[in-house]
């Protein structure tokens, strides 16, 4: 089992920055990929942005250049740093983590076993 545990939400202005943190614990030794996801009100999880053990990485074309993921592994832990923030940013972001087979990127929140709380992200205008 793994658990993961996100931080660093919080209101902020347009145009300002935060960085998210995802703590991952338990039996994540075969963990392979990660994702950062984000739920608006009314609205479908959304990927934001995967990254591989491999350190391969992928955006949603709406944080491309404001967004980068990272991990830190001998923290366990994997970061968002967002930037040049947006109101329509608000939601709540959630970490995910699995193992496959083959090391890759994985875009499907469905094909996630592994998910966090949810941290909140408010941006005001």
């Amino acid at each position: 089992q793994v658990q993961l545990v996100e931080s660093g939400g919080g209101l902020v202005q347009a145009g300002g920055s935060l960085r998210l943190s995802c703590a991952a614990s338990g039996s994540i030794f075969s963990i392979n990929a990660m994702g950062w996801y984000r739920q608006a009100p009314g609205k479908q999880r959304e990927l934001v942005a995967a990254i591989t053990s491999g350190g391969s990485t992928n955006y949603a074309d709406s944080v491309k250049g404001r967004f980068t993921i990272s991990s830190d592994n001998a923290k366990n832990t994997v970061y968002l740093q967002m930037d040049s923030l947006k109101p329509e940013d608000t939601a709540v972001y959630y970490c995910a983590a699995g193992s496959w087979d083959s090391v890759r990127l994985v875009h499907a929140a469905q094909e996630y076993p592994y998910w966090g709380q949810g941290t909140q992200v408010t941006v005001s205008s």
